[in-house]
This record gives C-alpha cells, structure tokens and sequence, in this order.
C-alpha cells in the first residue's frame, strides 16, 4: 500500500514538488522497480500458503521490508514481488515497528465501516476510494512459525485488510466505484495519474 499521492513527483519524468530529496526518490525509484505492475498476472492469482519457516523465509520477509520502506510504502505483499506465497509486511506509520504476517487469514471485520482514499505500490500514480471496515481481527503466524493474533483499528486495519487482498489476487480497483474503476484504468492505458479529486474537476471547454 501507498503513502504517495497520485500528482506526487515519484512518477515517469521524476520531478515535481513531492518534497523528497534526491537520495530518497532514487531509491523509491529503485524499490518500485522490483513491484510487479497492473497488467501483471501474477496480481490477479491467489497466493498459496507458506509451509517452511527457514532461512528463505526470513530473507523474504527482510527483502520485502526493506522495498516497502524504501518505496515509502506501509505495507507490502508477496505476491507484488511476483513470489506466489501468503506472506505480508506492513509498518503503517513511520514511528511503528515493521512486522511480518504469514499466512494471514482475516479473522473478523466491524460492520462499522469507513471510506478513505487508497493508493498501491502496484498502481503507481493511482489513488482510489475504498470503503473497508474500520477495525479487524487476523491471525496468522510469525517468520519462526508461531501463532500470532492482531487486533488492528485504523489505518493499520486497512493496510491488513490491503494486503490480504492482494494474497488474494483482489486489487483496490475491484473495490472502488464503477466511476473511479474506469478512470484509473483510462489513466493507467495512458500513463497517467488519477485520484477522485480529478472527476470533480470542471471539463475545459473548447472555444
């Protein structure tokens, strides 16, 4: 998931007033260039369960928080990676602490829900409306094997419910309106960027 807004510099030409120094755009430059893209399969494709909990594992989960913070991202799944395996990380908000969920099953959802704008690391230049629940239980197990429980509100709640969609071959343009859907995928086909604030823009008229 996205931190960037849709008109932020980080896009094709790399320049603009995203408020990023050069260190920091490259190098969320080179961490989305290892994010698979819309047009992928690989993002429409449910992942399979994780079985082994070595060494590889760990690698996995230590490469993956790695491009989500450099791509300055708050959360990240397997599958974006192109790596077919029921594994995310997230850390959503600079001040907490990364942390790895494998195997996340969304346990329980509020009925109380919330619609915020969403970006992706997998859509670059989009942001979309999605409503999800405002608070969700997930169990999963941690990079060792054991079990582990997250009682989420928030924004952490929404980046875990995110990513579990990915896992489940499930992107934010399946969950936004007929509308936005059809605009950012205008805007995708293009190479350009979308967020809802665009469909409220008056059309320019020709003279």
């Amino acid at each position: 998931m996205d931190t960037q807004p849709a008109d932020s510099a980080v896009d094709a030409d790399g320049e603009g007033g995203d408020g990023l120094d050069a260190e920091v755009r490259e190098r969320r430059r080179e961490a989305l260039s290892r994010v698979r893209t819309f047009g992928d399969p690989v993002l429409k494709s449910a992942a399979s369960p994780v079985g082994e909990f070595d060494e590889a594992l760990a690698g996995d989960v230590e490469r993956m928080i790695s491009i989500m913070q450099d791509a300055l991202g708050v959360g990240l799944a397997a599958t974006q990676l192109g790596l077919m395996r029921r594994l995310l990380v997230l850390q959503p908000g600079p001040d907490a602490t990364p942390s790895a969920v494998v195997n996340p099953e969304l346990e329980w959802a509020s009925e109380e829900l919330a619609v915020a704008e969403e970006g992706c690391l997998s859509l670059p230049g989009i942001v979309v409306d999605v409503e999800r629940s405002v608070h969700a239980r997930v169990r999963g197990l941690d990079v060792h094997g054991q079990p582990m429980l997250l009682e989420a509100s928030g924004l952490e709640a929404r980046v875990l419910q995110h990513e579990i969609d990915h896992l489940d071959g499930v992107l934010t343009l399946d969950r936004t309106d007929r509308e936005q859907r059809r605009a950012a995928l205008r805007a995708l086909r293009e190479g350009e960027t979308f967020s809802p604030e665009d469909l409220a823009e008056p059309a320019t008229s020709e003279a």
